[in-house]
């Protein structure tokens, strides 16, 4: 994560956090730039269930599951599909799988991409949830390292890979919004024919361009690296008792190999001795043509000589067989300790770097618990405003945390109860503007409104109460809330999206429909003052 620092004096959270905005370019980074995806983090009109998440995955992977060996691809649809691209003709680069995030997907959040991704591999290959879904985060982060760099995917990949991939969209934006009908997520394959832990090539996704991107996180990846580390053993454990039995079956084939070099040799023995023997009977033959049964000894001994041979040739062709039966069986023993080897010393190196860098984030975490820390509000995106809520160091004004919510509307948060109350979200595809809470802890939603809530508008608090407006199909209406984010009035007359309200000692003050100034009543939200009525609907 880039370390933020706090420049200006920061204000104590009071009440309300407003006063503890910082806008983002008075930040200094320390830190070089790393993968960090842009999520989604604010309220949705749906919600989807886990299971209808990951069903998109492995509805997507029971297709390719019929037949891993032939190159195929799901039905081209608008919101996700797969090219399963395998070319046994080719040879010394990587068959791969490409998920397409069509235009119309609504996925915005790397966790849900995840979710799809491994129940993809779990329902296509057979991998268990948990190893599905370590493998899920290293390709995230493999497309996102490669993303647009087509050379780099020309260089590892086959062409049946390649004809698939565009030079603008290969591999996968760190930002969500560029994910509909903008990603081609690569996923390199080992060993498709034959399946298991191996068929997703695990050392191409975590190169260590991907590993020292993950380690730029605050937690550097750590629980991520141990899983990797953990499929990596297993696969060397599997390919040594690989290599194991086909070092076995090889001396069998060299036992067999041996024996039929000697059948070999017999048989071009006894070819060479009938063609001898036909040679003489010929000889007598042709020095008494009118013996006719030296004429026949010569046809039938030149008939011996030729089913000799033939045999002979027979045999031959049967030693190469054999031959090429033994030599296929050591080359599988080769490779497959040659790949025990790589998955070896691979998790062994990982382990070390794992290890110190676990030491430095329980350190970190000690310094952590021992800082004086307080909340704030930083803008998130200048250019609509948006902003989120972090934890920093008061001292030097150091962001030790980020919430992951970063559409808080117009740069206010208020502390309520054991939460932090604000406006937060986006009008786009399935996401949604509405009330939120979020915890001090995690810095994540906790609750969200039932009610949508105007983009423009403002959030103000009266005691233990929260005014804001609420988006009704288009029609706007200030709505007073608990903190437990419940409706509890709506006012009778309609006002401006983004109207100013005043807690005044008469009621509340609003701009109404037509921009005039309305006095509301605090008790059920009606007009006060005696105006025109007309915008009572």
């Amino acid at each position: 994560m880039k370390k933020l620092m706090l420049l200006l004096v920061s204000v104590i959270l009071t009440a309300s956090l407003s006063a503890l905005e910082v806008d983002k370019n008075e930040l200094n980074s320390t830190s070089d730039t790393t993968i960090e995806f842009i999520n989604y983090t604010g309220p949705h009109k749906v919600i989807d269930s886990i299971a209808a998440i990951k069903s998109i995955g492995s509805g997507l992977g029971s297709q390719i599951a019929k037949d891993p060996s032939k190159a195929s691809s799901t039905a081209k649809n608008s919101k996700y599909y797969v090219v399963h691209a395998v070319d046994e003709s080719e040879t010394g680069k990587l068959d791969a799988d490409i998920l397409y995030i069509g235009a119309d997907a609504t996925v915005d959040h790397i966790n849900n991409l995840r979710r799809i991704i491994a129940a993809y591999l779990s329902s296509a290959y057979g991998y268990s949830e948990k190893d599905s879904e370590t493998l899920a985060v290293f390709i995230t982060v493999y497309n996102a390292v490669y993303r647009g760099k087509l050379d780099t995917f020309k260089a590892k990949y086959k062409n049946v890979v390649i004809k698939n991939l565009s030079s603008d969209n290969c591999g996968l934006s760190v930002n969500y919004k560029d994910w509909p009908g903008k990603s081609e997520i690569v996923i390199p394959l080992f060993d498709v024919k034959n399946g298991g832990l191996s068929t997703v090539d695990t050392s191409v996704i975590s190169d260590s361009t991907v590993v020292d991107s993950m380690k730029e996180d605050d937690d550097k990846n750590v629980e991520s690296r141990k899983d990797m580390v953990d499929i990596k053993e297993r696969e060397a454990d599997a390919a040594s008792e690989k290599a194991k039995e086909a070092q076995k079956e090889a001396v069998k084939e060299q036992k067999k190999l041996e024996e039929e070099k000697q059948k070999t040799t017999e048989a071009k023995k006894e070819a060479e001795e009938a063609k001898k023997t036909a040679e003489e009977k010929k000889k007598v033959a042709e020095e008494n043509p009118n013996d006719k049964k030296a004429q026949e000894e010569a046809k039938e001994a030149q008939k011996e000589a030729e089913e000799k041979q033939q045999a002979a040739e027979e045999q031959e062709k049967k030693q190469e067989e054999q031959q090429a039966v033994t030599e296929e069986k050591k080359q599988e023993a080769k490779e497959q300790q040659t790949l025990a080897d790589k998955k070896e010393t691979e998790a062994q190196n990982e382990r070390k770097e794992i290890a110190k860098d676990q030491a430095e984030v329980q350190k970190k975490e000690a310094e952590e618990a021992l800082m004086k820390t307080e909340f704030g509000v930083i803008l998130s995106d200048e250019a609509n405003m948006l902003s989120r809520l972090v934890k920093f160091n008061i001292e030097n004004g150091e962001v030790v945390k980020n919430s992951p919510v970063a559409q808080i509307r117009n740069r206010t948060v208020y502390k309520e109860g054991e939460s932090f109350i604000a406006i937060a979200g986006e009008n786009a595809k399935n996401a949604a503007v509405k009330l939120v809470t979020i915890s001090p802890d995690t810095l994540e939603i906790s609750g969200e409104s039932d009610n949508s809530i105007a983009e423009d508008s403002v959030l103000v608090k009266d005691g233990s109460e929260f005014y804001c407006v609420i988006d009704d199909n288009g029609k706007y209406y200030l709505g007073k809330f608990g903190a437990d984010l419940s409706m509890k009035l709506k006012s009778t007359i309609q006002v401006k999206a983004g109207t100013p309200v005043t807690v005044t000692d008469g009621g509340i003050v609003v701009t109404d429909l037509n921009g005039r100034l309305r006095l509301l009543d605090k008790k059920d939200l009606s007009v006060i003052s005696n105006t025109d009525p007309s915008n009572a609907k």
